[in-house]
Parts: C-alpha cells; sequence; structure tokens
C-alpha cells in the first residue's frame, strides 16, 4: 500500500483548493491502474497562522507503487498550486506503507497536529526517520501538513464524510450558480444526517463558499448515500467532478479535556474543554462582541470568554449567562481569551441580591444612606441590607452552540450526538 500526504497549495485570494488537487491526483492514478482506497480530508489546529482558510491537510490510500504515486502526485501539484502567493508553501509525502500500520511517532504527530504546533525541522527528521518521500515548494511547510495527512487514519478514532462537487475549472472566480431552494429544500430532507449545510435562521447556504476557488459545494454528514443524495437534488452549474472524503470534520478533535485549578494556566493557541463558573455578568462591546468572565470551579484568575460577532444569534446565549452559573465552555484561547464554540450549563444561579421590598406596602424601599441598609419611606420599616430574590432565567441546562454559518470545520454540531447532557441544536 501507498500512502500520499499534501497540504498548502491553495491561497485566500487567488484560489485552487487542495481537496481538487487530491481528487486529481486519485483519478489518476486509478487511470494508471490503482485502486483507491480512500480519500481523507484531515482538519489540523485551526490556530496555526500560516493557514489558509480551513487548514486542511489531504491523504489518498492507493495500491500503487509508491515511486509512481509521487511522480503522478508532483505531474499534477506543480502546475496547480499558488505558490506565487508568498503564503502559499506546498508540501508531497509519500509512504510506502499501509496506512494502518504507519509508525508510532507518525500517527502521534498527526493527533498532535490538530491540538498543538509543529516545527518543519521536526516533521523532516521524522519523514527521514520513517524512509517517506518528500516533497516541498516555496518553502515546503506544506509537509507538516502532509505528514499529518499520512499518519491520520490511525490518529482519530472517530470520522465523518463530505462530498464536494467541483466546478468547471474555467468558472473559477466567477459568482456560483446553485439553486438555493433546490438546496434547502435538500437539506432538510436529509438533516440530521447531513449537517451544516445551510444556516435556517440567517438563510445562508453554509456549504457554498465565497473564496475563488474550485469548489461549488461541500455536504458534510454521517452518511456518505445520504450525501450522495443530496446532492442528486441540487440544482445547480455543470459540476467537473466529486469527490468523497473520510474526515475528521465535526468531531471536537482539536479539544482537549483541562482540569486547572487556574485558567490563566490555558495555554494561547490551544482548544479547551474546560469547567468553569460565571465569575460576573456579560457585556456587550463595540462591533457587538459579547464577553463574559470565567474562572476555575476552585477559584483563580478570571479570563474572558467571548462571543464574537460573527456567531450571531449564539450572542443572545452567552448575554443570558448569570454570575455563579456553572458552564463547560469549548473553545480555543488566544491572546488569553477563550472563543467560545458551545458551552454546557451545568447549573443556573436562580437568584440575585435585589433592594428589599416593604412587607407592609410591597414598595420598593430606599436606601438609609451609607452602610445604613435600606427604609420604607412611607412605612418606616426597615432592613439591613440586599435580599437573595428569585429571578427568570433564559436558559436551560444543557448544551450550547454557535450556528452552523459560523461553526468551524472540526468543531461537533450538537445534533450528531454523544454529549453528556441535553442538547439544544442549532441549524
Amino acid at each position: 500500500m501507498t500512502v500520499i500526504g499534501v497540504d498548502d497549495t491553495d491561497s485566500r485570494e487567488r484560489g485552487m483548493c487542495t481537496t481538487y488537487l487530491a481528487a486529481r491526483i486519485a483519478e489518476r492514478i486509478a487511470a494508471a491502474g490503482g485502486s483507491i482506497d480512500e480519500r481523507l480530508l484531515v482538519r489540523l489546529n485551526p490556530a496555526v497562522e500560516r493557514k489558509t482558510r480551513g487548514n486542511a491537510a489531504l491523504a489518498i490510500h492507493t495500491d500503487l507503487d509508491a515511486d509512481r504515486a509521487a511522480e503522478i502526485a508532483r505531474d499534477e501539484l506543480e502546475p496547480l498550486a499558488e505558490t506565487d502567493d508568498p503564503r502559499t508553501s506546498p508540501g508531497l509525502v509519500v509512504a510506502d506503507c499501509d496506512p494502518a500500520e504507519v509508525a508510532d511517532a507518525v500517527a502521534e504527530f498527526a493527533a498532535d497536529a490538530v491540538r498543538e504546533f509543529h516545527e518543519l525541522d521536526d516533521a523532516l527528521a521524522l519523514i527521514d526517520d520513517a524512509g517517506f518521500e518528500a516533497a516541498g515548494w516555496a518553502g515546503g511547510h506544506g509537509r507538516i501538513g502532509a505528514l499529518a495527512a499520512v499518519g491520520a487514519h490511525r490518529a482519530f478514532a472517530e470520522w465523518t464524510h463530505e462530498l464536494i462537487a467541483y466546478r468547471e475549472f474555467e468558472r473559477c472566480g466567477t459568482p456560483r450558480e446553485v439553486d438555493e431552494a433546490s438546496l434547502f429544500a435538500a437539506a432538510d430532507d436529509a438533516y440530521p444526517e447531513a449537517w451544516d449545510t445551510v444556516d435556517r435562521v440567517e438563510n445562508e447556504a453554509v456549504c457554498v463558499p465565497s473564496a475563488p476557488g474550485p469548489i461549488l459545494y461541500g455536504l458534510r454528514g454521517d452518511d456518505p448515500d445520504v450525501l450522495r443524495g443530496m446532492a442528486d437534488r441540487i440544482d445547480a452549474e455543470p459540476t467537473e467532478r466529486t469527490a468523497l472524503f473520510r474526515t475528521n470534520q465535526g468531531t471536537d478533535a482539536h479539544l482537549r479535556d483541562a482540569s486547572v485549578d487556574d485558567l490563566a494556566d490555558l495555554r494561547d493557541g490551544r482548544a479547551y474543554r474546560v469547567d468553569c463558573v460565571v465569575a460576573g455578568e456579560p457585556e456587550t462591546h463595540e462591533g457587538g462582541h459579547v464577553f463574559v468572565p470565567i474562572r476555575a470551579t476552585e477559584g483563580g484568575a478570571t479570563i474572558d470568554a467571548a462571543a464574537f460577532e460573527p456567531t450571531k444569534r449564539f450572542r443572545d446565549r452567552v448575554r443570558a449567562l448569570h454570575q455563579g452559573d456553572e458552564l463547560t465552555v469549548c473553545g480555543e484561547v488566544s491572546d488569553g481569551t477563550l472563543k467560545l464554540e458551545k458551552f454546557a450549563v451545568r447549573g443556573l444561579n436562580r437568584t440575585e441580591l435585589a433592594t428589599p421590598t416593604c412587607p407592609d406596602c410591597e414598595t420598593r424601599m430606599s436606601s438609609a444612606g451609607r452602610d445604613q441598609g435600606y427604609r420604607c419611606r412611607d412605612c418606616g420599616t426597615s432592613a439591613p441590607g440586599k435580599v437573595n430574590v428569585e429571578i427568570e432565567r433564559d436558559l436551560e441546562r444543557g448544551w450550547y452552540e454557535v450556528p452552523p454559518c459560523a461553526r468551524r470545520h472540526v468543531a461537533k454540531p450538537l445534533i450528531r450526538g454523544g454529549f453528556d447532557a441535553p442538547t439544544h441544536p442549532e441549524r
């Protein structure tokens, strides 16, 4: 068996897509007499600064001879990679082994690539130790992701699928023609086996990208047959090809469980699942971003958790939080702020301190002066201080998430299940 890993051939401004390159390589291999066992689409750490868009690396599993497979991969990569973009730094790794038998060190490298940061020198040393063939262009930083793609089959236990339809290549850069009525209808019928196809509240076709690349749409879900059925129902411009990928998208593979006494110990550029307590009231800042202070359940420093404007209605969930609420939060830490992707309400504080009410006339008391409590001006009754009163809450126990229009590729939608509390899915 042979495993081909490729990464970093696209550009934010100029387009292209490494999934498109992988689809073409697979077709060339099949034409050369090789069988294609799998196409893997592997999402890596979304905090990596060098990433283009979704930080995806690709792997192809085939029985074609490794030397011939490497030759085909080079022939396809060199004319397609957008190396005129200084951010694009393609890499190719070819392993002459079964994907289930890659070395432990390669599998561990792949698992860490979605949660940590790797240096190119470390990847090159591991490639050399494993005896893999590799090539790089414009610096070849893509060899990091390509090596991770080679080890991904062993690294990840949970997988989903994405079916990608590609435009006729000469159409790249022109407006996409996808009939949204047929897309929304297909999405409704396929849900929940297929998810994050559309955002019904924002009326957005989430699966149709806006970047100037060759993807027409990408359908994500758990059942490949459901995805194929959806594609058959979508009215759109002609497609050049389609390709089905097995992927770690929608699995929360980037999250690490953290048990910390102080949230200040959380590290930038990593994504966590961590228990905490709301330490103050949410505030909406300029631009519509919502911040809420949180601390570890046992105390320690307070940090901000944030729901930024692109998360849309999710911000209302964060605004509904109250000091003393007990949560599990999930998200990436950046500059000391945890960017919320989802959170679970574990316990709700259903009281707050309020000015006391007169027991005789039921009117709100007034301050009797500094440190003198409260007094009813009409009845003369007094109270020593504020009192706890019950409040209505707009939240229930369970998990809340950002909407499909704001979801990261690797983040797990609540509709997929497997969570440890009731869920409130967004669609």
